[in-house]
């Protein structure tokens, strides 16, 4: 009764929306091919976030070792390397990640790793490159997802990232769209919460840009109704005032 209370009485605040190229995102889900789990590709799938102005890393594609070396040049090292196959859905199991890579020979030689393992995990899976991305600093990782469910409509999540929501769960939902208390509120509301306020003398993580981030994911779930499904996993997450990075991110869209 007295959380309900709380609840009754808890200060309104509105639904927050960012300038956004919408019909961009939209053109890109429309024409994206998909695999056969209904997920487009990884670099489709950046730019519809670039789209809606989550903070990304800087990224490339490359179809050669030459290619990538370029490109990690441009981006400047140290870079991680992603397979890109419609075939693969995790990469890390069939060795489709290299990270800390330093120096053009590092790329070159990991370019190479890359599709010897993957094609000797899955012989018949079609490469068409690599992402070659920055590496983020390290920091808090968190998780972001949606499903639409075909009654409520975007369910948004949010947890802490790696063990945190594989073993213990800690996850919080709100329908989308949703408020900007309600945003922070996903946050305050996971258990393991006092770990981003800092503990042990850690400084507190930058709580505001993840909340900004659920906002932006919010307004993507509801004006781009294509997306079935989506995951943002990690969000690094800096200390207060030094933001956040999308790091990996899958979007399963229905036609």
């Amino acid at each position: 009764m007295a959380r309900y209370v709380d609840w009754v009485r808890r200060p309104r605040t509105g639904v927050k929306t960012f300038p956004v190229d919408t019909e961009r995102a939209r053109q890109l889900l429309q024409e994206a091919s998909l695999s056969e789990h209904g997920f487009i590709p990884e670099e489709v799938a950046w730019q519809v976030l670039e789209a809606y102005g989550f903070p990304v890393l800087p990224w490339a594609v490359a179809h050669t070792p030459e290619k990538a070396v370029e490109a990690a040049r441009r981006i400047g090292y140290p870079v991680a390397l992603k397979v890109l196959s419609p075939d693969v859905v995790h990469k890390f199991d069939v060795g489709g990640v290299q990270l800390n890579l330093n120096n053009d020979h590092d790329v070159r030689q990991a370019f190479e790793r890359i599709v010897h393992s993957v094609k000797q995990h899955l012989p018949e899976a079609h490469i068409k490159g690599v992402l070659v991305q920055a590496m983020a600093k390290k920091g808090r990782e968190v998780i972001l997802g949606m499903k639409r469910d075909p009654q409520f409509g975007p369910l948004l999540m949010f947890g802490l990232g790696g063990v945190y929501v594989e073993v213990l769960r800690d996850v919080t939902f709100r329908f989308a769209p949703v408020r900007e208390l309600g945003a922070y509120r996903m946050v305050r509301d996971i258990r393991t919460y006092k770990l981003l306020e800092g503990v042990r003398g850690e400084p507190p993580a930058d709580i505001d840009k993840i909340a900004e981030c659920i906002e932006r994911l919010s307004q993507l779930a509801v004006e781009q109704d294509l997306i079935e499904e989506l995951d943002i996993n990690p969000l690094i997450v800096y200390p207060k005032g030094e933001g956040a990075v999308v790091v990996d991110v899958r979007i399963m869209v229905h036609r």
